[in-house]
């Protein structure tokens, strides 16, 4: 076991904890606002295990996938957002 084994373990692990925390808060939350914020939080968070995995599996196919899970995550968090604080997605 090389030292790249160990950093993506550790690594894997450490996300794979922080993706339980925020999916603990996202149903725990007690403002919607926290709610939005574990989302994010969440997209955030299956991007960088997306990435792990693909270093891991040394293949470019999931470094691809994960910019679109970023894409999509950002663009809902906005929409999502601007609905809370406006009561509308498009004016």
């Amino acid at each position: 076991m090389n030292v790249l084994d160990l950093a993506l373990n550790i690594g894997t692990a450490a996300v794979a904890l922080a993706v339980l925390l925020c999916g603990w808060r996202l149903l725990r939350g007690p403002e919607i606002t926290d709610r939005l914020l574990a989302i994010d939080t969440l997209y955030l968070n299956t991007v960088a295990l997306i990435v792990l995995l693909g270093m891991r599996w040394q293949t470019a196919l999931l470094f691809e996938a994960a910019l679109l899970v970023a894409m999509l995550g950002f663009a809902s968090t906005v929409a999502l957002a601007r609905y809370l604080s406006r009561g509308d997605v498009v004016e």
